[in-house]
This record gives C-alpha cells, sequence and structure tokens, in this order.
C-alpha cells in the first residue's frame, strides 16, 4: 500500500475540475431536500407554534380549535413522544418544552394536508404563559452570574510575573458579535415509515449518524431502525451540523403517529428565529509588551454567549481558547473561558467553530496597541511570529512554522506592499474626507476535531463487473466540493479517469458511525477512507494482473484505466475486472481512517488536538468616506497554505468565499435582539435580508488575488493536501484592521481608535469621530499617559503600569455626553 501523502505523477488529484453537480446547480436540475417532497406522495406539512416570550412556563395548551381548520390532520405534543422528549446531545433540549427560553422556541408541532392548513391551524391553538426573567445579553448574564456548561481554562508559565515584567502593560475589553449563517437551503427533513416500521429520513444535515441517533433517542427505537440520508445540502457553515437533530426527529414522530410521510421545512424566518448563529463572545484582557514589542504575557478571561442550552457551545469555547494566540508566541499565558446562558436560540457551530473568536482577541490587541506602542502593525505581527521550536500554549509544536514568514513575505512581493504603502500617505495626505488604509493580517488556524474520537471516517467502495465504480463517504455534501475531491481520490487511487467513477448519497445505512462534516476534515478524513477502500480493491487486483502478465505485482501499473507490466499485453481495467470476478475475487471494499498522532486533555487543556496547522495571510486595502464611513475594499491580496491542493479550482473557490463570509461578520452583519424590558424583549429584530445585511457584489473587492502557498506539501495527509473550509475566513481580519487604518488617518499622526465589531458604516463614523478628536498633543499626550478610553460599544484599553484604571484620564465633554446619553455606538 502507498502511503497517505505519496501523490502518483498521473494524479487526477490535483488537477483543476468543476464542481461535480456544478451544471446541476447552475441548470436548476440539482436536487435538494425539499425537492423530493413532489416526488412522494401524501405528504402532510409541518407548522410551528411559537413562544413570543424570551421565558415563560406554558401552564396550558389547548389545541381543539386547530381540528377545526380544514386540512388539519394532527397535532404533535409531547404526550405524542414514545421516547425521550429530548433532542440535545447534553438532554438539555426537550424537544416539547414545557419552558420556554426564546423568542420563537417551538411549543408543539401542526401537520396539515396543505402547509397553509398547518399555518391557520398553529394559529388556532391557544397557549398560557407565565413569563418568567430572562437574560438577553452576555453582560446580564456575567452580572446574574448565569453560566452554563465547563468552565476551562488554559495556562502556560507564570502570567502573573510576566505582566509584572513587561515594559508595557495594556488592558481592555472586547464585545465580538454573532453571525446568521443564511444558507441558502433553510432547514428541512422528509420522513416516511415502512411496512416494517423502519423509519427513513430524508434531511438537510452536516452529520448524519448524530440526525439518526436523536431521532432513534426520541422515537424510543434501535439506530439501526432509523435511516438517514443527505442528498446534498444548499450551504451549511456548521449551521446544520447540530440544529437538524430536533427537527427531522418531530418530521419522524409525525410519519410515525399518522403514517404519513411529513415534510418539515422552515421558512426564512422561521430558520432565522428558531436556529443557533455564531456565538458572540465578551473578552477582558491585560497583556504586556517588552521594549521591542514582543509580546510577553496574556491574561484574559472569554465570555462566549451559549443561548438556551449547550449544543456544541463547550467545544467552540475550547477551540476559542486554543487559537487565542493566532500565529504569536506569547511565553506567559492564562486564558478562563465560560458560556453565558442567556434567553437566546442556542447558538452552535459556524465556520471556524469559535477559533475566529479567540484569533479576533489578539489580532484586536496588536491593531489597538501598535500606535500606542509606536510601532507599524504590520511590523508588530511580523515581529511576534511563532518560529520553529516553539509550541502553543497548550503544548502542541507548530511545524512548519516557517511557513507564515513565507506566506508573507510572498504577499508582501506579490501585491507590492512598499509601493502601495507610498500611495495610501499620499492620498491620505491630499484627501481631507476620504482616507484609506492598507493592513495584513496572518492566520494560524488547527486541523482536527477537538474531541479526538470524531476524527475518524469510513467509506464503501464497489467495483461492478462492468468495470464502473460507485463510492459513498460519511461526508456530505453542502456545496464546498467535497464530492468532487472524493471522486478525484478514487480516481487517483484506482488509475482510472473520471468518467468511470459515480458518487452515491450519503446514508446511514451505508457507511456507519460517521462523524460530522466539519472541522475543515471532510476532505482529511473521507478521503483517507475512499483511499482505504480503493488500495485494498487495487491489491486484489494487481495480484490477479500480475498472474496474468507474468509479473510481480509490484511490476503493474494502472494508469487511466489500461493495466501494464513486463512485456505482455497489456489489459483493459474492465477485462482485468472480468477476469477478477471469474477468480471469485472480491470487488469491494470498507474503508477506514482515523487520525493518528492525536491527544488532548480537555480537562488540563493540554495536548496535541490538531492533526496539522493550515497558514495564509491577506492584505486588504480599504477606502473611507469621512463624512458617513461609508467605505469600499479596493484590494484584496490572499496567499493561502492548502498544502498540495487536492483540487485547485475548488480550493481557490473556498479561499474566495471564506474570505467575504469573514468580511460579512466583521463588517456587515449586525444581529440585533429587543433589549428593552417590553413585551417584545428578547425578539430577533435582524430576522430577515431586509434587516440582516448580507455581502452583496458591492461589497466585493474590486480587486481581488488569490494564491496558494507554493512547496507546501503536508506529509501524513491525503495525497499531501491540508484543509480549507475554515482557515479563510479569518483571511478577513486584514479588513477591519484596513478600515481601522483608513478611520485613524483623520486623527494625528499615530491616532489610536478603537472599533466596533461588526465595523458597518456608523462604527467607522464613530472611529473617525474618535480620531478626529485627538490633537496631536493630545494623541501624544495619551501615549505618554499610557491611557485610552473610549465609551459605549467601543471597548476600553488602559496601559496600567503608569495610569490605573480607576485614574484613567476624563473623558472630554463629547464623550461625557455620549456615555451619559447612551448614544455612542
Amino acid at each position: 500500500m502507498s502511503s497517505l501523502s505519496h501523490r502518483p505523477s498521473d494524479a487526477v488529484v490535483g488537477q483543476s475540475i468543476p464542481h461535480e453537480s456544478a451544471a446541476l446547480h447552475v441548470s436548476g436540475a440539482a436536487l435538494y431536500t425539499d425537492d423530493l417532497v413532489g416526488r412522494t406522495a401524501g405528504v402532510l406539512h409541518a407548522w410551528p407554534v411559537q413562544s413570543r416570550h424570551a421565558r415563560a412556563s406554558v401552564t396550558a395548551l389547548r389545541v381543539e380549535a386547530a381540528y377545526a381548520v380544514d386540512g388539519v390532520v394532527r397535532v404533535l405534543t409531547a404526550a405524542d413522544v414514545p421516547g425521550v422528549n429530548d433532542a440535545g446531545v447534553k438532554g438539555d433540549e426537550p424537544l416539547f418544552p414545557s419552558e420556554v427560553c426564546y423568542v420563537g422556541h417551538a411549543v408543539c408541532w401542526v401537520l396539515g394536508e396543505t402547509l397553509e392548513a398547518a399555518r391557520l391551524g398553529a394559529e388556532a391553538i391557544e397557549v398560557d404563559y407565565a413569563p418568567l426573567p430572562a437574560i438577553i445579553t452576555v453582560r446580564e448574564a456575567i452580572a446574574a452570574d448565569a453560566f452554563q456548561g465547563g468552565q476551562p481554562t488554559l495556562h502556560r508559565g507564570d502570567v502573573d510575573l510576566g505582566l509584572d515584567r513587561s515594559a508595557r502593560v495594556f488592558a481592555g475589553e472586547l464585545d465580538i458579535a454573532g453571525q446568521e449563517h443564511f444558507y441558502l437551503e433553510t432547514h428541512s427533513s422528509l420522513a416516511l415509515v415502512d411496512e416494517a416500521g423502519q423509519v427513513f429520513v430524508q434531511s438537510s444535515t452536516q452529520h448524519p449518524s448524530e440526525t439518526q441517533a436523536i431521532v432513534a433517542h426520541v422515537m424510543g427505537l434501535p439506530n439501526n431502525a432509523v435511516t438517514v440520508q443527505c442528498l446534498r445540502m444548499g450551504g451549511g457553515f456548521g449551521g446544520k451540523e447540530m440544529q437538524p437533530h430536533g427537527l427531522a426527529a418531530v418530521a419522524a414522530l409525525g410519519a410515525t403517529v399518522t403514517g404519513r410521510p411529513v415534510r418539515l421545512r422552515l421558512n426564512r424566518t422561521q430558520d432565522m428565529t428558531m436556529t443557533g448563529k455564531r456565538h458572540g463572545f465578551h473578552a477582558q484582557w491585560r497583556v504586556g509588551f517588552d521594549d521591542d514589542g514582543r509580546l510577553q504575557a496574556l491574561d484574559a478571561t472569554l465570555t462566549s454567549d451559549g443561548g438556551w442550552s449547550l449544543d456544541l457551545s463547550e467545544p467552540v469555547l475550547a477551540r476559542a481558547l486554543c487559537h487565542v494566540d493566532n500565529a504569536y508566541w506569547i511565553p506567559d499565558v492564562r486564558v478562563n473561558g465560560r458560556i453565558a446562558r442567556t434567553n437566546k436560540t442556542s447558538q452552535t457551530a459556524f465556520r471556524g467553530f469559535g477559533g475566529p473568536q479567540g484569533m479576533l482577541v489578539i489580532e484586536d490587541i496588536l491593531g489597538r496597541c501598535a500606535p500606542l506602542l509606536g510601532i507599524d502593525p504590520a511590523e508588530l505581527r511580523r515581529r511576534n511570529f511563532y518560529v520553529d521550536g516553539q509550541s502553543t500554549p497548550y503544548g502542541q509544536p507548530v511545524r512548519h512554522a516557517e511557513r507564515l514568514g513565507h506566506a508573507w513575505d510572498d504577499l508582501t512581493a506579490r501585491a507590492d506592499l512598499a509601493r502601495r504603502r507610498g500611495e495610501v500617505a499620499d492620498f491620505n495626505a491630499s484627501h481631507p474626507h476620504a482616507k484609506r488604509g492598507l493592513a495584513i493580517t496572518p492566520v494560524k488556524f488547527g486541523i482536527s476535531f477537538n474531541f479526538t474520537t470524531f476524527n475518524q471516517a469510513g467509506a464503501l467502495v464497489h467495483v461492478y463487473t462492468d468495470g464502473s465504480v460507485l463510492i459513498n463517504h460519511g461526508g456530505t455534501e453542502m456545496g464546498q466540493g467535497l464530492h468532487t475531491k472524493m471522486l478525484q481520490v478514487a480516481a487517483t487511487s484506482l488509475g482510472l479517469p473520471l468518467s468511470r467513477i459515480r458518487l452515491a448519497p450519503t446514508r446511514t445505512d451505508k457507511v456507519p458511525n460517521t462523524s460530522a462534516t466539519a472541522a475543515s476534515s471532510g476532505a482529511d478524513l473521507n478521503g483517507g477512507a475512499v483511499k482505504h477502500a480503493c488500495e485494498q480493491i487495487i491489491g486484489r487486483l494487481l495480484a490477479v494482473a500480475a498472474e496474468h502478465l507474468g509479473v510481480e505485482p509490484a511490476a503493474v501499473t494502472i494508469t487511466d484505466g489500461i493495466v501494464s507490466g513486463g512485456s505482455g499485453e497489456p489489459l483493459t481495467w474492465e477485462a482485468l475486472v472480468a477476469l477478477a470476478y471469474a477468480q471469485r475475487v472480491q470487488l469491494w471494499a470498507a474503508g477506514f481512517y482515523r487520525t493518528e498522532g492525536l491527544h488532548w486533555d480537555s480537562t488540563a487543556m493540554q495536548g496535541s488536538p490538531f492533526k496539522y496547522f493550515a497558514y495564509g495571510v491577506a492584505a486588504a486595502e480599504v477606502e473611507v468616506d469621512g463624512f458617513t464611513g461609508a467605505y469600499r475594499t479596493r484590494r484584496v491580496d490572499i496567499v493561502h497554505d492548502v498544502g498540495d491542493s487536492l483540487s485547485p479550482l475548488v480550493d481557490i473557490g473556498q479561499i474566495e468565499g471564506g474570505f467575504v463570509q469573514g468580511a460579512g461578520w466583521l463588517t456587515l452583519e449586525d444581529l440585533r435582539w429587543d433589549e428593552s424590558d417590553g413585551p417584545t424583549r428578547g425578539r430577533l429584530a435582524t430576522q430577515s435580508a431586509s434587516t440582516y445585511k448580507l455581502p452583496s457584489m458591492s461589497e466585493m473587492p474590486e480587486v481581488f488575488n488569490v494564491s496558494l502557498l507554493e512547496h507546501a506539501h503536508e506529509d501524513g495527509a491525503v495525497y499531501g493536501s491540508k484543509a480549507v473550509g475554515e482557515p479563510p475566513l479569518m483571511l478577513a481580519f486584514s479588513v477591519r484592521e484596513a478600515l481601522r487604518q483608513a478611520a485613524a488617518a483623520f486623527g494625528p499622526d499615530r491616532a489610536a481608535v478603537d472599533l466596533a465589531i461588526p465595523a458597518t458604516p456608523e462604527a467607522v463614523w464613530w472611529a473617525i469621530e474618535s480620531a478626529r478628536s485627538q490633537s496631536s498633543d493630545d494623541a501624544d499626550a495619551r501615549r505618554a499617559e499610557h491611557a485610552r478610553v473610549t465609551v459605549g460599544r467601543r471597548a476600553r484599553v488602559v496601559d496600567e503600569p503608569d495610569q490605573p484604571d480607576a485614574d484613567a484620564p476624563p473623558l472630554d465633554p463629547e464623550s461625557e455626553r455620549l456615555a451619559e446619553t447612551g448614544a455612542a455606538p
């Protein structure tokens, strides 16, 4: 068997080919879960009865009136559940709750002959509530000591001593916004029960095996009585890793109770008000630098907004803690983590899985402290990079750390940053009402599940007697190109053209016990399993070919479907398969892969949880209008490390898409909940595309250059490749830092400004006003006094040794007014 990372010279992997469903996507012929409803007879439609309270006890539920609505067939309540009335892996998510915990929480579900009948039936149901006190924000949860789950600490060295020996110490806090997934396809399930009582669920899910387990749990069935299939998803981004399970269970319950297929598809408003988001975070920190601007110590507390239940909040928090260092060596570190319990949707996985929030803390620190240190932000970052021989705060050696510098230097040259910095300076000097900023930021992102057990995958490969091949693996396709890569892996492993291979939908009765398609590990894990299955088959076929050709198996090659070896007449693949079948040689195999070398102590927060690190660097140039704070992204340049790419066209698309999604999170997408004390408290105000701003073509960079890092082979990964799903999202830090620099340019030289997240035009305008309020003397005085204070949603920074927090200089009159009126953003 060849090594996992060895790539033959004629490999199909590495070729730039279109997505395997591209033609189906653009023609509209690609089928998604809800498209199957039209191909299924007698389907009932489900509609939820949603709470209008952020938190309340359900004191009475009267469903009789719903049955008077024409077309209503059944109202599902807790009394119908034959198994356990809970859809969470932590046992804290009742499917039919007696206490609603967020606005939009489903109390029960109505099944109707039509969707309209189900909706009208839901409106007819009467629910009595006893309202209870609700916590909406993370700051409220902190004040109320309302936390859930574990409270881990990541620790290395002596932080107090590290801060004491630091020449400069700063302290501050930061509010990090959440983000709505806004996948094109909302949550959808279609369930039916066959004559033997087998439950079959078509689900838009990133984790079919876990959907299967939760459905079985609710239904009181063994797992082998439930089959879950995922045909494809119209986007997932982590939002379909945990959240589909309860919805699939409702559909399965309805199908079992009525004996008819049940379709459950959330409309956009339901999806946004019922399902989780990226976790918002609050961070408090102290950081120390030496005289040369090198990081010495970091002491921080990260509080995530978990929402009403745990969901995946604990591993999300763990990954945030493990990524708070990003690309930088920090000798002494102490980072405490905790999860706030709030009365909002249960926040969940989102591309990056806590990593972006953790990395944003240190990137924000460097961006805010660079002017106070008198060091260019790019130089401050480059000066603190990891070097070979150093380890992360959790004890994992940083392999290939030199790639950070290579990518940084490569991008600096490709993007001509030295010349363009001069152009930016000239533009700013000659334009009083518009300014530009140019920033460069790095990414170091760990690849593998934090939970070691999940780092395994299976595959099933069939070779039929006509030589055609069918592959099935445990990963799910959500548009990211995983199936495309798996076809390329199989073609390379078998020595066949892509035309001979077909891929079947992901389903639990073909490949069991699979992990979620998440953590950027889909290609690593499933590619390893597909390759293992193919190599078993090839090993058997090479023995047959060797006997026929009169050579040793090692002398036989299969290239583009032609079997050669020695001086004998070459065989076609089809002839070899027929020969093997005649000799009763097994022509199918189950493959398995587990990531080796991982170990993780979640209690001590120590070990090597990641197979490797993916690296990347991005430079962004923006232009900001001084009157409105409106901005445009003039140019973005990226150099990203994907190892030896399995599929370059797919990978470049993922880098571009990840970057844009990250830019949306950091600059546009502003989730807002009603924080008032009135009857609408806890309501999501941004529950549609009309109120929640998504990136559009107008926000795309005018110039967008993406390059793959060269000479980046990753030994021990499938064909030398690296994961690409999540790391590019953090490249968008460069846009926010460029906006910070542009806003600061409206003030005196080396003005220090803070910037809210997301950095909407309003937030940028406030940053501009902050810069304008600083005269040169003020800026110099503030640096001399080692203090910086802002108000409202903008965070606070104090340089501690010379100016303790309590003695921070007073706000200027305008800031005092804003603080008193709460008018700051």
